[in-house]
């Protein structure tokens, strides 16, 4: 998945808007005004932080050497996911939509009734 597809499935999902909080270079993908996934646009290889279930993100990272604690983050709850390496675009719009539901899950139910989520 190059860049421009990954930032069109994140922007086609609801309620999701696009930023550039910490600087020109690092994209900024929000729900609800939270963050579900970052990515550096002038890095060398084209990796994506990307919210995580502490247990899954454990198990990911053991099954694939794309996947490692999140650059920057709580490692334990954001992994790097390598998406130039090996993982199929099904594994990588799931972990998108992992990601995504894990911050639409921790918002208030008044403002994910208020974005129609």
């Amino acid at each position: 998945m190059d860049i421009e597809t990954f930032r069109d499935y994140c922007l086609a999902k609801k309620a999701t808007s696009e930023g550039f909080p910490f600087g020109p270079d690092t994209l900024v993908l929000k729900v609800g005004g939270k963050m579900f996934a970052l990515t550096g646009l002038d890095s060398e290889t084209f990796t994506v932080n990307l919210k995580c279930d502490p247990d899954r993100a454990i198990e990911l990272r053991e099954q694939y050497p794309e996947v490692q604690p999140g650059y920057h983050m709580n490692k334990a709850h954001w992994n790097t996911v390598d998406f130039e390496g090996a993982l199929d675009s099904r594994l990588l719009r799931e972990l998108i939509d992992h990601s995504y539901n894990l911050v639409v899950a921790s918002l208030k139910k008044a403002d994910r009734a208020a974005l129609g989520l």
